[in-house]
């Protein structure tokens, strides 16, 4: 029997995605934000409100890249969401992680996370149903270590996924079945 609970955040797992941007005095500024998916094939979007640097940065610079985090990261994953760059100007510097400029966007690509997908802004829907940050990915770019025959190896990658009952990190790994195939079984 299934017993009432209070309603949250309750869609389980959430992506934990770190946003990378530029500030304007050319520093990085990264972002944790669990709210964000695919819209199409080409496109992501983010459910962030107007208040968050990151999101002024992305709207000024015309351009963001959404990372994914791993388990080897999860330290530096919680301290870009515990800890706001207005506050702690060397936010980026203090994680330890290194990064390059893209050379498609206006944007830093964040060398030890193991996927980056090149952004570029395409709008902010902020009605009472708009998602946020709407943007085409030109580019995904996966750590060769992270591959297998040409292929995203996800159990290699140990993302991480938010819990929001708990407010805990969880692995993303051990495939259980085949899409459009297992299902199949009951036909």
């Amino acid at each position: 029997m299934k017993k009432q609970i209070k309603t949250t955040e309750a869609i389980f797992p959430m992506p934990v995605l770190l946003i990378a941007t530029f500030n304007d005095d050319g520093t990085v500024d990264v972002m944790n934000a669990a709210w964000g998916t695919m819209l199409d094939r080409d496109m992501v979007a983010l459910n962030l409100t107007e208040t968050h640097t990151t999101v002024q940065n992305i709207k000024k610079r015309k351009a963001f890249v959404v990372h994914i985090a791993d388990a080897k990261h999860v330290v530096e994953a919680d301290w870009f969401g515990v800890v706001h760059g207005s506050k702690e100007p060397d936010k980026f510097k203090k994680s330890g992680l290194t990064f390059e400029k893209s050379g498609l966007v206006d944007a830093p690509v964040i060398n030890e996370l193991p996927i980056a997908m090149e952004c570029e802004f395409v709008e902010y829907q902020n009605d009472a149903t708009g998602i946020g940050v709407i943007g085409k990915v030109l580019r995904t770019s996966v750590e060769e270590a992270n591959l297998k025959d040409g292929k995203v190896d996800i159990d290699s990658l140990e993302a991480i996924a938010f819990d929001p009952y708990t407010h805990g990190y969880y692995k993303v790994g051990g495939r259980v079945g085949d899409a459009f195939k297992t299902g199949l079984k009951l036909k």
